[in-house]
């Protein structure tokens, strides 16, 4: 499934449920590893990202068992009851898992190394590595400051005042997972609210968490206990049929379950800014989380100056609603997003040579891009550079086209969406994957 090729035009109707939050299925394993008894989670994402986390536990010593779709029952370990691996830790594609385990690794007695694909490999890691060691770490990066990552056991941790420079729920999950470990007060501040699924997971099993406005604290030294875990539909992934749907005349869906977290919910909100008819219908809560349906249909969109407080709040959405940006009435302006350009590709500069090779006018910024809207694309041949979002993206931009788009490098789909080719078919995208 390595090139995505989507005929022109087309509607997308129907109810759908795209597969589990990706962020939550990581931490699910993670926490469920580490709590005292047996953890079941229901709604797992069996992608390939998720199964790295799940199989370097694994690795780790802890019983974790696949027993049906999205169904996965772990026999934690506790929180000093990791073993060390024999061999590296592969996490894939995933830049959350990476991170996430260095702050887990960190407090453990026996080293370990942290390796990924060719682009996990060429990530930033010191954001999360340097403000470990000022809480007592020691991991090596190259010299780049990328993975591999090797972490040095035995390091005793203490407690600190992180005040964070850019907003990343990866680098405060890392802070906060290291605390569990450290003696005395982990707390961090960020400087905008980003998804707090680590603080509501560590709640739910019975850690005691403090969050007061931005700043949020752990006490090291507590205890985790086995909790379920119902996995609600990954909003990310939803945000594709969103945009989809709100682009092409006559659309209609229903997505179901879906994760409406306050600190996720920004593309929803972004796009209604924008004019689109997105309905929250059936809110209630699961595991811990606020969950949805959302019901979408074709509308009309104008361009915005997105405002930057909504940035954290959709980071891995842009993608998505770029291709909107596109396909509405005039200009559409990102700024404060530079977290993009350290994703599984620089999303800001992939997303305008895709929309460039696609027809339509955009200007690159440091921190962002200007998007002149129009009639949608001309059809063409545009490179995901193997980033799941960006090619899903623009397999949604088929749907506003003149002629065919062709789409390269698609294989890691996957990592997050497993089964997007068919739900996208059923859906009535016009979609071939080779």
């Amino acid at each position: 499934m390595n090139t995505f090729t989507v005929q022109p035009g087309g509607q997308l109707s129907g109810r759908a449920r795209v597969p589990g939050d990706k962020s939550i299925s990581h931490r699910a394993i993670m926490l469920g590893a580490l709590a005292e008894g047996e953890t079941r989670v229901t709604g797992f994402l069996e992608g390939a990202d998720c199964i790295a986390t799940l199989e370097a536990f694994r690795a780790m010593g802890v019983a974790i068992e696949r027993t049906g779709p999205g169904d996965v029952r772990i026999q934690g370990a506790g929180v000093h009851g990791l073993k060390a691996p024999a061999a590296a830790l592969d996490m894939g594609n995933s830049g959350t898992a990476m991170r996430l385990l260095c702050g887990v690794l960190a407090g453990q007695v026996f080293d370990s190394e942290l390796i990924g694909d060719r682009s996990l490999s060429g990530r930033p890691m010191r954001r999360v590595t340097d403000p470990l060691a000022h809480m007592g770490a020691h991991i090596d990066t190259s010299e780049a400051g990328t993975p591999p990552l090797r972490v040095h056991g035995g390091a005793p941790l203490r407690g600190t005042d992180h005040v964070l420079k850019v907003a990343s729920a990866q680098v405060k999950s890392a802070l906060l997972l290291a605390g569990l470990w450290a003696d005395g007060r982990t707390c961090v501040t960020e400087p905008a609210p980003t998804r707090d699924h680590t603080e509501r997971m560590l709640a739910g099993f019975g850690y005691r968490v403090e969050r007061d406005g931005p700043r949020t604290c752990v006490e090291g030294g507590g205890r985790l206990v086995a909790s379920p875990v119902d996995v609600p539909a990954d909003i990310s992934s939803a945000a594709f049929f969103l945009v989809g749907a709100s682009i092409a005349t006559g659309s209609r869906m229903r997505l179901e379950h879906v994760g409406i977290n306050p600190t996720r919910t920004g593309v929803i909100d972004i796009l209604r800014l924008m004019g689109a008819e997105i309905r929250v219908l059936d809110q209630r809560e699961a595991g811990g989380e606020p969950v949805a349906d959302l019901e979408v249909e074709a509308a009309t969109l104008k361009g915005i100056q997105i405002p930057e407080h909504l940035v954290p709040l959709a980071i891995d959405e842009f993608p998505a609603i770029f291709v909107a940006a596109a396909c509405a009435e005039g200009e559409t302006v990102l700024t404060g997003a530079e977290e993009l350009r350290v994703k599984e590709s620089d999303r800001i500069q992939v997303m305008a040579d895709g929309l460039a090779a696609l027809g339509v006018d955009c200007a690159v910024q440091p921190d962002g891009i200007r998007i002149q809207g129009g009639d949608g694309f001309t059809g063409g041949e545009v490179d995901s550079h193997g980033d799941h979002r960006i090619a899903m993206s623009f397999a949604m931009a088929g749907l506003r086209a003149r002629a065919p788009i062709r789409i390269r490098d698609c294989a890691n789909v996957g990592t997050s969406f497993p089964g997007f080719v068919a739900l996208a078919r059923e859906a009535g995208l016009q979609l071939e994957a080779a």
